[in-house]
């Protein structure tokens, strides 16, 4: 997630099964529509900041509604005025809104048919939506406005298509007014042109606009043209005026605030409705033009909408699910959460003017600090082709920028917000022998992240690097002349330097690296630099009983404070941040960090007392209010009771946070999206499969439904999860013995092999714990044996 002023947020959307496939028997799989059980609306107020319009999976088009207010995403379902509809969006972000350039706004005529009374500016053409108008479903939006005007949209790959339908009642004196405006949502815009052809009425423009979460900045062009009314007049507007002998405006750094632009002006249609299509380009205005007529040369709204929803339906369609006895509202949270997680990133291939290449070239990375967690190992199980487009476009950005990006947006480079987190989905890629990457450049790229610092570590590779081989963490006080960056978050970076260091060391290992492996699975114990055995932790003043915890600690190996609870929902949460003056642990806890060693649990556990009181620990962060599950650091705790031994308590905490934080009301997630961030974690939770990123490991919990199946698109095998004795209730959610392809399984973690090569694993429910997966040669790898 990212700050209020600086990153992009996070919220648990529901996993993304239901982007991804969909045949359920609740009814036949002949009448099974996996559309009707998403609900894009989710997520789009209190925070939530989901984009709802219309889009392509990982599409770089995505119209919808521009509101006033919270209006990351461009519409939030808790606002009241309408000022546009734009056609480029980011979904679930934190911070500043992104993208919303170049909105088009409709009005049915001017006042007393005079053109300077229409309404212009942004805030005075602001119009009242009507609450219960709102329509969405995958690639379509609609939504009718106070002013008489029903706005639908839809959208090919580069290009949307709005259909204006204006009210009858005022047919007679309709003289509809397109106006375009050169403002983006966050209002970044330094400079600015549009043009108006006054025969044809097609508007043209671009601008030049600043990232949301980055630096740098951008140019994006658009072309708009019409159909369904004849041309009456066209013309330039810039503040409340309007001017219909000039065709071309430009606007200036000076007024990044201010509307401004060109509109045309029809005669009423004979139907009372007017067909706008606008193609976007990030190379030129001929580029925008021509990826409108490729894509819709026929102005087929019905038809657009159609090949949007089989698009969906086809991405979705690996998964299927036995949803026999589950409530339609928790089917509605699953399948909606696995279509927000395909959402983002955007292929924008063939639309990077930075460089030329043949390689693929995806975008909105927002950001991998929070997607490499459960975004992108989804997208390893459901969709391995896209996956390794996305890695080979961050390969290309290493390439031609010098190093992997850990947050990227409108070809910007983004804030890095902890480790070099690109070298965790590297790893991930490569043990899961994703195909078409070429791993010595992956190989490369990965070690200059470990080993070469660059100047600007805010937005790529790694700061401290001098302290993290000299002293083996980042210190509070660390002085560093090599590069400029935010000296802040000391322990988090340095325990996700660890892990970054382990999954070079994973790479290392497999590609016969012996000294490398060696160098960096030591590094990677760099994390127990940061414990300071006998720290304690009170809440209120009262003891919480549990002693040792991560603190901050100074160039000369002497220690420094921070209280435990800190940074979490107990004590001044939204004060660690990416900011200057933001703390020593990253949008979480001490508490939460400490949990932080996934490929040496064996040493974590034995660090924290041994099993029980790892155990007992890890439950009172569940139970005491200090773990914040809209944060995707919290992911991974959720399931680490397989590692203690108990992986009854990790279903047990699934089904704690699954419904009780994630309904399918439009406020019905637990924070920011975060480009489908939470919308995985639901999905894979209730799947009952928990990726460790970084690793060949997933933990088993039971599904969520009676049956799970993944068809691998790459292998043509199939994946099975079956739970014999289910329980819709939920009541018997806990494993009481497992077979895999007939034979007894007693580990409580699976490879991937078993999704390549397909296989049944069939999981017999009880109401009670058992002594499944509780054996110490039963839990997940480690670095460090376990010790009893």
């Amino acid at each position: 997630m990212l700050s209020q002023t600086l990153r992009p947020r996070g919220a648990i959307t529901t996993a993304i099964y239901g982007s991804i496939a969909l045949a359920a028997s609740v009814a036949s799989v002949d009448t099974f529509n996996v559309l009707d059980y998403v609900d894009p609306l989710i997520g789009t107020a209190n925070g939530g900041h989901v984009f709802p319009g219309a889009t392509l999976p990982f599409g770089m088009a995505k119209a919808v509604a521009d509101t006033i207010g919270e209006n990351q995403a461009g519409f939030a379902f808790d606002t009241t005025f309408v000022t546009g509809f734009s056609h480029m969006h980011d979904s679930g972000t934190g911070g500043s809104p992104s993208l919303g350039n170049f909105p088009i706004f409709p009005q049915p005529s001017c006042p007393n048919d005079d053109i300077n009374q229409c309404k212009w500016q942004l805030n005075d053409r602001a119009v009242a939506w009507e609450k219960n108008s709102v329509k969405a479903r995958p690639g379509y939006f609609s939504i009718s406005l106070a002013n008489g005007v029903q706005a639908e949209m839809t959208t090919t790959n580069r290009s949307a298509l709005y259909r204006f339908t204006f009210d009858e009642a005022s047919s007679e004196s309709l003289s509809p007014v397109v106006l375009v405006d050169l403002i983006d949502l966050p209002q970044s815009r330094s400079k600015g042109t549009a043009d108006v052809d006054s025969s044809t009425g097609r508007q043209t423009g671009n601008g030049t606009f600043n990232p949301s979460f980055g630096i740098g900045s951008y140019k994006l062009h658009y072309c708009v043209d019409f159909k369904g009314a004849e041309l009456r007049d066209t013309g330039v507007w810039t503040k409340n005026q309007a001017n219909i002998t000039r065709k071309t405006i430009s606007l200036g750094a000076d007024g990044a605030t201010l509307s401004g632009g060109t509109f045309v002006r029809f005669h009423s249609p004979k139907d009372n409705t007017i067909l706008a299509r606008v193609g976007v380009s990030f190379m030129n205005v001929k580029q925008a033009c021509a990826n409108a007529q490729r894509e819709q040369p026929d102005f087929d709204f019905d038809g657009t909408r159609a090949a949007a929803e089989t698009a969906w339906k086809k991405k979705m369609g690996v998964v299927s699910v036995d949803a026999e006895g589950v409530s339609k509202d928790l089917q509605t949270i699953f399948w909606s959460g696995s279509y927000r997680s395909l959402i983002s990133p955007q292929d924008y291939t063939g639309e990077n003017p930075l460089w030329e290449s043949d390689e693929p070239y995806y975008d909105s990375y927002y950001c991998i600090w929070d997607s490499y967690r459960s975004i992108h190992p989804l997208l390893t199980l459901v969709d391995p082709l896209s996956q390794s487009l996305m890695m080979r476009s961050l390969l290309d950005i290493y390439r031609h920028e010098g190093y992997l990006p850990d947050c990227r947006m409108s070809l910007c480079k983004g804030y890095t917000q902890g480790g070099s987190n690109a070298d965790v989905l590297m790893a991930d890629a490569y043990l899961k022998k994703v195909e078409g990457i070429d791993w010595d450049t992956a190989y490369e790229a990965v070690v200059k992240d470990a080993e070469v610092e660059p100047a600007n570590w805010d937005v790529e590779g790694r700061g401290g690097l001098q302290s993290w081989k000299s002293l083996g963490y980042i210190p509070i006080d660390d002085y560093d002349p090599y590069g400029a960056g935010t000296h802040t978050r000391s322990i988090s970076r340095t325990v996700e330097y660890a892990y970054n260091d382990f999954c070079i060391a994973e790479m290392a290992k497999g590609m016969g690296k012996q000294a490398d492996y060696e160098k960096y699975t030591t590094r990677s114990g760099n994390w127990a630099h940061m414990f300071k055995a006998d720290q304690k932790s009170s809440i209120n003043g009262a003891d919480t009983n549990f002693t040792g915890f991560l603190q901050p600690r100074y160039t000369n190996g002497t220690w420094g404070y921070q209280d435990p609870i800190f940074c979490s929902p107990l004590l001044h949460f939204t004060s660690c941040y990416l900011n200057p003056d933001g703390h020593e642990t990253y949008e979480g806890s001490s508490w939460l960090y400490t949990f932080y060693a996934p490929h040496d649990m064996g040493a974590l556990i034995k660090t924290l007392g041994g099993p029980e009181q790892f155990i007992s620990r890890l439950e009172f962060l569940h139970e005491s209010g200090l773990l914040y599950v809209g944060d995707e650091q919290a992911f991974l705790t959720v399931f680490q009771f397989h590692y203690g031994g108990r992986p009854a308590l990790s279903a047990k905490y699934s089904h704690f946070y699954i419904p009780s934080q994630f309904n399918t009301t439009t406020a019905g997630i637990a924070g920011n999206d975060d480009s489908g961030a939470m919308g995985s974690f639901v999905m894979l939770s209730m799947m009952g499969l928990w990726p460790v990123p970084g690793q060949d490991v997933y933990l088993i919990t039971p599904p969520y439904f009676k049956e799970v199946s993944i068809e691998n698109p790459v292998t043509g095998k199939t994946a099975t999860i079956r739970n014999v004795n289910f329980d819709p209730s939920y009541t018997s959610i806990y494993i009481q013995s497992a077979n895999l392809d007939g034979k007894t399984w007693t580990k409580n973690w699976l490879t991937h092999d078993f999704f390549t090569e397909g296989g049944v694993l069939e999981l017999e429910l009880g109401s009670t714990e058992s002594q499944w997966g509780t054996k110490t040669e039963d839990l997940p790898p480690s670095l460090s044996s376990y010790q009893q």
